[in-house]
């Protein structure tokens, strides 16, 4: 999982980064961030180089539980002889189709990057934003996201001020959480109609498991209020954690940097409606983009599969791996997977199929990652 929803203290902390803050722009349609100059990223440093012994241990416990978690799931469902039966049927179209819309939604987020910035990112830029927020999202856990160390990568790809690629971050935020506002009500209502939710999900308790998401939908809402109308709830909020005690000393920095985003939510709301409307398109196109993988690997070996179907559960599946604590939801998205896709389909390709899914949408953005950390600390040792 990536590009989870982040927490208020996850807005705060990403806010907190900042120290450049570009004046507002008069034209609504000229980006978030405004006209600020091009500028230095404030000597924040660069994503952590792969090769120190904590980055690669942060990188490997995560891969390890999610492929421990693919390994237990293979173990009970895997049949060689039924699954070779199968597999000749494979559609490689499906297959090609599949890692199109890996490769598309990609580009949808960078492009959504470049149109929210108003041409300061390009979309090459953009792409690569993208990218490195997928990849740091697989390290956090899924109810933060990666969003706060991806606006260090921002910055200093395009040598722009932190504050600015703050800006562009934090609407990408609010946009993923006013789609989250939306689609929850939407999955609830479908549900009516459609078996969305697996049988095993109501043993917790029909009113329960409608809680759960019920409760994401106040917080989307709430989240995407206070980064818009009240910010002043996130410095509070961030002078509250930061007086814990290991986090006392970066307290004063935070609370300060924390009083300016009031400015740049000011900047957001003054934006004219097709920029919200064109905006909201492109998050809805990366997130399509992650419902349909799943759906057209599965799709690919199997063809009886319930598209519909298939589509909702997965639309559901993302919306509960977005309660894993583990990074990436890394353990927890297989077992999900599982619940939710294993009836759609014979059991012996629930685990080949499985580790398409997560080849694509999750192994893929490590190694792409880790690219992005070499190619990053190269041009740093290049301007120096």
């Amino acid at each position: 999982m990536s590009d989870a929803p982040s927490s208020s203290t996850d807005a705060a902390s990403a806010d907190a980064a900042s120290a450049d803050v570009p004046r507002a722009s008069s034209r609504p349609h000229e980006g978030i961030a405004g006209n600020g100059q091009t500028a230095s990223a404030d000597g924040e440093a660069p994503l952590p180089p792969p090769g120190s012994p904590t980055s690669w241990t942060r990188m490997l416990w995560p891969l390890a539980l999610s492929l421990l978690a693919l390994g237990a799931v293979a173990a009970f469902t895997f049949k060689p002889g039924a699954f070779w039966t199968v597999a000749r049927t494979v559609n490689p179209w499906l297959l090609a189709g599949a890692c199109a819309v890996t490769a598309l939604r990609v580009f949808v987020g960078g492009w959504r990057f470049r149109f929210i910035s108003d041409g300061r990112l390009g979309l090459a830029e953009g792409v690569r934003g993208q990218l490195a927020w997928d990849f740091l999202s697989n390290f956090t856990p899924t109810a933060i996201g990666g969003g706060p160390i991806a606006i260090v990568y921002l910055a200093r790809d395009q040598n722009i001020p932190v504050g600015e690629a703050s800006a562009f971050m934090l609407f990408s935020m609010v946009l993923d959480q006013i789609w989250f506002a939306l689609s929850i009500p939407l999955l609830l209502g479908a549900s009516s109609f459609f078996n969305v939710f697996p049988d095993v999900a109501y043993g917790f308790g029909h009113w329960t498991f409608f809680a759960v998401f019920a409760g994401m939908l106040v917080w989307a809402i709430l989240f995407s209020y206070a980064i818009l109308f009240r910010p002043q709830l996130l410095r509070r909020l961030a002078g509250w954690v930061f007086s814990l005690r290991p986090l006392r000393r970066f307290r004063r920095r935070v609370v300060r940097e924390a009083t300016r985003f009031s400015e740049r939510a000011h900047r957001m709301r003054e934006q004219s409606v097709p920029f919200y409307l064109k905006s909201f398109l492109l998050t809805i196109g990366v997130w399509m983009g992650r419902y349909l993988l799943a759906v057209i690997v599965v799709w690919s070996v199997y063809p009886a599969l319930d598209v519909v179907l298939a589509t909702l559960r997965s639309a559901a599946l993302h919306m509960s791996g977005l309660l894993m604590p583990t990074p990436g939801g890394a353990g927890g998205v297989e077992g999900l997977y599982a619940l939710f896709f294993g009836p759609l389909m014979p059991a012996a390709l629930m685990a080949p199929t499985l580790l398409v899914w997560r080849f694509l949408g999750y192994y893929v953005f490590i190694g792409l990652g880790v690219y992005l950390s070499f190619h990053q600390a190269r041009q740093e040792l290049e301007r120096q």
